[in-house]
Formats: structure tokens, sequence, C-alpha cells
């Protein structure tokens, strides 16, 4: 047995056979979608620093700039908010469904539903088409914030609020979740924050989204796969983490106690570290500038003090390590002040991030291959079948 454990054991020694868990630090394709440079911390969308982004762009302008390439003319934009102005309403069998889900349930998993019965709606499978392309991205960009919206409503015993088609994009997901129209300055910062979650290089949920496309399934699978990868607390469900942490820190003063906890028992600290980034995520940097002008002028988080003193400690202590806040630190801070629950914060993120899988998706389609990967085999080699009345015991005993 001991013999046998040893060969197991250099099997998975990855300086023998090249394993490398997570594929981290491996290239599986090619894209010309997301840059990042994690010793500088910058990040750039098809070349446009993100900075430049969050501070001219809107979210559906950055949308188009991430699918098709290049930033809309005049009309081209013109044209696509129109279109996704006009199919923001979802099917009443849509609704219907989310009045069967239980009101205890998490607002991703009913997402993941919603966005696969999209393909039972929409089920010609015609990605060679231009148009059907084009077709698919709008629906998804325009239905998935009012499935986040409608079911917010639906699981409180509610109606859900139909679209408005004098709001834009992002005071209208506002409008359709708070029920009142919202103030013009929180509308504006929960569009940069849109821009700021729509794409990540070849992150969990995009790889996720390629991975599916790669099978040429439609669109709308590849976006249920993504958003099911995107639920996991080790991904977008991280900023969820991060308010309970700084709740449980309850005062600045605090924070260097729990971090002396933290590790000495080498619990992960909440919003902190990228396998990306060796220095402060640039979208936490922004995402710290919006939580502070929402501050301003509507009143500071009492949470945002503990954050800053966590920050300090942290960085101080860990970054040495490489170790910074990153885009979850202080988006769910933004989000609070919105107005936004805390178990939607990861589908307010899946709602941007669309943006970045349809641009994967697209390019995925451009230059075709089904992924495969290998892997090391560590079981038994071979064993010889018994009867179950000759086993007496277990095979392992």
């Amino acid at each position: 047995m001991l013999a046998e454990q040893k060969t197991i054991d250099q099997h998975l020694d990855p300086i023998t056979i090249g394993l490398r868990p997570g594929l981290e630090g491996v290239p599986v394709t090619q894209s010309a979608i997301c840059d990042i440079d994690g010793i500088k911390g910058e990040l750039k969308y098809r070349g446009y620093p993100i900075a430049d982004l969050a501070a001219q762009s809107s979210f559906l302008e950055t949308t188009y700039l991430l699918i098709w390439g290049n930033l809309p003319s005049p009309q081209q934009l013109r044209d696509f908010e129109r279109e996704v102005q006009m199919h923001r309403r979802v099917s009443f069998r849509v609704r219907d469904m989310m009045k069967c889900f239980p009101a205890s349930g998490h607002p991703m998993d009913a997402l993941q539903s919603c966005a696969a019965s999209l393909g039972l709606f929409y089920s010609r499978r015609a990605i060679d088409n231009p148009q059907y392309v084009y077709d698919a991205v709008v629906r998804l960009i325009a239905k998935i914030p009012t499935m986040v919206a409608a079911f917010q409503l639906i699981r409180k015993g509610q109606d859900p609020i139909q679209p408005r088609d004098d709001l834009a994009y992002s005071a209208n997901f506002l409008y359709m979740l708070t029920e009142r129209e919202p103030d013009p300055l929180s509308a504006r910062i929960f569009d940069r924050c849109l821009i700021l979650h729509a794409e990540h290089s070849l992150n969990a949920s995009t790889f996720s989204a390629r991975v599916t496309a790669s099978t040429l399934t439609d669109p709308y699978a590849v976006v249920a796969s993504a958003v099911g990868t995107l639920a996991g607390p080790l991904h977008g469900g991280a900023n969820e983490d991060v308010i309970k942490m700084l709740e449980d820190i309850r005062l600045p003063e605090n924070s260097s106690s729990y971090l002396d906890k933290a590790i000495a028992h080498k619990q992960k600290i909440m919003g902190f570290g990228h396998r990306e980034y060796k220095v402060k995520d640039p979208r936490a940097s922004i995402l710290q500038g919006l939580a502070e002008e929402l501050f301003a002028r509507f009143g500071k988080d009492e949470m945002y003090d503990v954050a800053r003193a966590l920050e300090k400690e942290a960085s101080n202590r860990l970054g040495a390590k490489g170790i910074y806040p990153n885009v979850d630190f202080y988006s769910g801070l933004v989000y609070r002040k919105l107005g936004i629950p805390r178990d939607l914060f990861t589908p307010v993120f899946a709602i941007s991030r669309v943006a970045g899988w349809l641009a994967h998706w697209r390019e995925q389609l451009g230059a075709n291959r089904i992924f495969r990967p290998s892997q090391i085999y560590t079981g038994v080699k071979t064993r010889k079948w018994k009867p179950a009345e000759e086993r007496s015991t277990p095979e392992n005993s």
C-alpha cells in the first residue's frame, strides 16, 4: 500500500510530469479582448485603459467595443441602444417560471435557470449567421437585468416592474429593482461599475463560457454555464463575503486583531489577493473613488472606515507577498449604498460580465477548436471483477 501511494505521489509531482493545477499560467487560447499587466496594475479592453472607459464611456458603448472590437460610431451606438431598449421585456412564461422558484433560493440559481430558458424561446442555432449572433447579443444584454430585478420582486411576493423606455440602461435596472427612479449620480456610478466588471480575461466563468462555446451550442447555454461558474465564493460571490467580514470586524480598531487571527489560522481574507495582480487591482482603486462620491452625496457607510483600516493593515503586512485589495473589496460597499441587496451583488456582477462572456463567445467561434485537456490518472491500474457474493470485505481494506 505504501509503495502504491509513493507511486501516486510521484505521478502528482508537477516537476516530474508538468502538471499545473488550475491551469495557472498555461495559455489555452489567443484573445484580442482584454490585456492585463499584473505587475503595473493595468487593465485594458481592446487597448483602452479601464480608467478612461470608466470615466468617459457608457456600459453599452463598452459592451459594443468588447464584442465587436471597436468603439461604435454615433449611429451604431444609437442603433444598439435602441435594439437593447426594445428587447428588455421578458416573456410572461419566464415570469411564471420564476414564480415557481422558492423564495429562499439564491438569485444566482434563478438567473442561471432563466438564462438557460431563453434557449427554448430562441432555439435556432445559426451561429454562422451574423444577424443571429447580433440578435442573441442584444437579447442577453437586454433581458438579463430584467430577470434579476423581476426575481427580486417576485420572491418578495410582488409583481415585477416593467422596464421604462425613457430610462437609460443602468437607470432602468435600478428603477426596476428599487421601484423608484434613481438619482442621476447613482445611475452614472452604477453604469461605471458595470464597465469595471464587464471583462477580465480568461477568469473561471469566462473559461467556462469558452469551453461551452467550443461545443457550438447556443449562446444562452454559454451564458448559463458562465453564470453557474460565477456563483462560486472564490469567484463572483466574494463581494458578498467582504461585507460580512467587515461587519464581523465591526470597528476600525479591530482590524489588526482580525488580521492576526486570519493569518494565524491561514484563512482567506475576502477581497484581497488576485492571481493576476501583484499590486492593488486598478478596478478596486476606481471603485473606492466611486464609493467616496456616493458617501459625499448620500452619507458615509460606517463599514467604509473598517475597510480602509483593514486595507492599511493588510497592505503593510501582506503587500510584500503581492496581496492587495481586488475588485470585490469595495464593490459591495458601492452596491449597498445604491440599495442593492447583498445576495444580488453577484447577479449584478453577471449583468456586467455578460458583455465579456459574449465577446469571448464570438471570438471562440472565429477560430473554434473544442476544448479537451488531458489528465494524469492516479487510480489503480487493473482490477479483477468479482460477483457480489464473493466480495466479503471492502476492496480498499
